[in-house]
């Protein structure tokens, strides 16, 4: 299998693309925001923070081992409204996890749900993962109904399993197999 992931990935309105130097505002102009944060693992970023996080997601622009991770910007018209992101889980290349996060201004329009199709399409086609999982705070709604839309099934609630910005929080666990996607 080629390792290089053939981008960008364009939708009917989107544009997937590997992250640059110059996403660092954007990134942080919604990442920063404590409601966007409300349902991550991390706090609200700073400037700083900002930065080792672009670092970081420079640096993963495919699945080839585990370990590896593609983080993708998600284009509209040329604006970022969000990013999308497909990690290997485990000792092996064909389970991988999913997670998103979208700018506010830009959600309620269905550009998550086009840009995750799209992430899933790339994991089980180009990848040829056999599974992939999103976690997400039992909270977050818009997020659980995303999985839904896209065809995931909700596998599992774990309680109170993550201590999180001074509290437990429950986890879904919601999954998809590479043979649901097919018919």
């Amino acid at each position: 299998m080629t390792t290089e992931t053939p981008l960008p990935v364009t939708t009917g309105r989107l544009v997937l693309r590997a992250h640059r130097a110059e996403d660092l505002g954007p990134l942080l102009s919604y990442y920063a925001d404590p409601e966007v944060a409300r349902y991550l693992l991390e706090e609200p970023w700073t400037p700083d923070v900002a930065e080792a996080q672009l670092a970081k997601r420079l640096a993963r622009t495919r699945i080839d081992e585990p370990g590896s991770a593609l983080a993708l910007i998600v284009e509209h018209d040329g604006q970022v409204v969000g990013d999308v992101a497909l990690w290997t889980t485990g000792d092996t290349v064909s389970r991988g996890e999913i997670g998103w996060v979208f700018h506010p201004d830009h959600t309620g329009q269905g550009f998550a749900t086009e840009a995750v199709r799209a992430v899933l399409d790339l994991a089980f086609g180009y990848y040829r993962m056999h599974r992939v999982v999103a976690q997400l705070d039992a909270r977050n709604t818009p997020s659980a109904r995303l999985c839904e839309r896209v065809g995931m099934r909700r596998e599992g609630h774990l309680r109170q399993d993550w201590w999180s910005k001074g509290e437990w929080t429950d986890t879904l666990v919601y999954g998809v197999l590479k043979e649901d996607r097919a018919g």
